[in-house]
């Protein structure tokens, strides 16, 4: 196996759950703020929902950079963005430069799900903890 082949999964890992760890720990340091603004946008149960977004965001995003049940660590990350993207980036209420800003958030978590629904294909890859678990599991 080339070192591409090793390599770029551990990397691709770790770039898609930087964005989730990073945003689920600075929930947990802004939880007014970020509270605040999720009644903004209309939002029950704020703080229910909060704690599930974090735990979302930070469980997801550590199977994911750990290649820990990463398919299961991804399919969680995709449930948590479906409605945050809708909810917290609905470009078609905005208008001039705020739609564009919007829209350029919606289409980058719409990425982000297709890089995570690669990883629920093809899995974490060899450096990885799912990886690790199979070659030991062999007789």
């Amino acid at each position: 196996m080339d070192k591409l082949e090793r390599f770029a999964p551990l990397a691709g890992r770790i770039l898609l759950a930087l964005i989730f760890l990073a945003s689920g720990l600075n929930k947990i340091s802004a939880w007014t703020q970020t509270a605040a603004y999720m009644a903004s946008k209309g939002m029950p149960l704020v703080p229910f929902l909060l704690v599930v977004a974090i735990l979302f965001e930070i469980g997801g995003g550590l199977s994911v950079v750990l290649g820990y049940r990463a398919r299961l660590g991804a399919a969680a990350l995709i449930i948590f963005l479906i409605p945050a993207t809708l909810i917290f980036h609905n470009f078609w209420t905005y208008q001039g430069m705020e739609q564009q800003v919007q829209m350029i958030m919606f289409m980058k978590n719409l990425a982000i799900m297709g890089g995570l629904g690669m990883m629920i294909g093809l899995g974490a890859g060899p450096l990885s903890l799912d990886s690790r678990k199979k070659k030991e599991m062999k007789p």
